[in-house]
């Protein structure tokens, strides 16, 4: 199978993106940018963003405050660190931002969250509450059906 110049290069830029996603699992709690990441796998910031929202279906940015929203989730449901801790603990450096973008994940602010999971959360493993409490994007929301009278 002979494979076309175009779609060769579109498997590099997708084991590429691979890797950049991969970076951002691992190193969430670290200060991470665009340009940072592009530079990491020689790719321009404008290069990766468009790529990676194609490949992915959201931004470079919005994938990685997803995940530092799931870890913030885990660690106040331990219930031993403040919202303050735990905002600069994942990796984000202003409590306004990490407030809002938890709230638009979750649907409650960080603060009610911890309160409301450290006493729902008892008695469930770790691994399974993780699953459970997964936040949900707005476009992976159901949205409910009208019922009709």
């Amino acid at each position: 199978m002979i494979i076309s110049p175009a779609e060769e290069q579109r498997l590099r830029d997708l084991a590429l993106l691979r890797k950049v996603r991969d970076r951002m699992d691992r190193e969430y709690a670290q200060p991470l940018d665009v340009e940072a990441l592009a530079r990491g796998v020689n790719m321009s910031a404008g290069h990766l963003s468009r790529q990676f929202r194609l490949a992915y279906g959201e931004s470079p940015y919005a994938y990685l405050m997803t995940r530092r929203i799931e870890r913030a989730m885990a660690l106040l449901r331990r219930g031993d660190l403040s919202v303050t801790e735990v905002c600069f603990a994942v990796g984000c450096s202003s409590l306004g931002t990490f407030s809002t973008r938890f709230t638009e994940l979750v649907g409650v602010s960080p603060s009610v969250y911890r309160r409301g999971a450290v006493r729902s959360a008892k008695g469930i493993p770790p691994c399974e509450a993780k699953k459970v409490t997964r936040p949900i994007r707005n476009r992976e929301a159901r949205v409910a059906e009208p019922h009709l009278a």
